[in-house]
């Protein structure tokens, strides 16, 4: 089976890595500017295990043809349209598509293109980053990726055979029977992070160190009710660990969204955040709850008009 990996920034780099050190047939679709790159070789700094490979295989999208089992789909969500219609020549009546993104939106967008037989629900657990030569650096000792069937089928043969070729790379795989409430938990901790320690600059311990961690508290609590209203409570265990992780003061951990903050470039808040927000459950009037005034915000509301505010500025050239 030919993994086709759509991106090849820090995850899917990695990802990709894994399953090419694997010996799995996997290909990079990558613009000319970071193929160019790749032919210098790609390498991962790890804790689970440092990878150095020659140019790895890749294509761009005039050259693509059909013949891939699987789409790894791991881009950025304001680059999702173009990712697309990109990948979408190697899309055949067998692909299946495992989509990385956070949060949901992405799911629609999938099936308006393909229909819903070719899409999966997946999600990664992993903090990664680019170097400037474009190799990849593995910023924690987690690296973990779930995917399923988005309509319960716990013997879909499909999802049997992705999950017999992951197993062989050097990261955490598994095939979930409940994928969507796995993505639910992971938008729920992502969103809390990104919220956070864009909201207040620092990472979880600069933040808990810094007399913060009923706002962390908070935070989880305001993410966890929207998953809850739209009938995907976070369950006990799934909480207690976005908690913990969330409130330790030793932590070092922050969201790329952040460090995409503080290099000037664009940011997910749109897909991450404000979709979020979006699913709030209706008032009892049956309306959507109007903007409350500034002094009633809720945190996740004030980290959203940080983050908006920020993207204005940079749009309009200005630090």
């Amino acid at each position: 089976m030919k993994v086709l990996v759509v991106g090849a920034g820090a995850i899917g780099a990695y990802f990709g890595a894994r399953l090419l050190e694997a010996g799995v047939d996997a290909t990079f679709l990558v613009r000319p500017k970071r193929e160019s790159q790749l032919r210098q070789g790609l390498s991962v700094q790890s804790p689970k295990g440092d990878i150095r490979l020659g140019p790895p295989p890749t294509v761009t999208a005039e050259r693509l043809q059909k013949g891939f089992g699987v789409v790894l789909l791991s881009c950025k969500a304001y680059d999702l349209a173009g990712a697309i219609d990109s990948f979408a020549p190697a899309v055949g009546p067998e692909t299946a598509i495992v989509p990385l993104l956070n949060g949901m939106r992405h799911l629609d967008a999938l099936k308006d293109r393909f229909g819903a037989e070719p899409v999966l629900g997946g999600q990664c657990q992993i903090s990664v980053t680019l170097a400037d030569d474009g190799n990849v650096i593995h910023l924690s000792d987690f690296h973990q990726l779930a995917f399923g069937e988005l309509e319960k089928n716990p013997r879909s043969e499909r999802a049997l055979a992705i999950e017999a070729l992951f197993s062989k790379a050097k990261f955490e795989a598994h095939r979930s029977d409940a994928i969507l409430q796995e993505m639910w938990e992971k938008w729920v901790f992502i969103a809390a992070l990104a919220g956070t320690t864009c909201l207040m600059r620092g990472a979880i311990g600069d933040i808990v160190r810094s007399g913060g961690v009923d706002l962390m508290r908070r935070m989880t609590r305001e993410c966890a009710a929207i998953a809850g209203a739209q009938g995907f409570a976070p369950r006990p265990q799934a909480l207690g660990r976005v908690e913990a992780i969330l409130t330790d003061a030793d932590s070092t951990l922050a969201a790329s969204m952040l460090r995409d903050l503080e290099r000037g470039a664009r940011t997910e808040a749109d897909h991450i955040i404000g979709d979020l927000l979006a699913r709030r459950p209706p008032s009892p009037s049956g309306l959507r709850p109007a903007s409350p005034p500034t002094s009633e915000l809720s945190v996740l509301e004030v980290a959203y008009l940080h983050l908006k505010t920020y993207e204005l500025r940079r749009a309009s050239g200005r630090p």
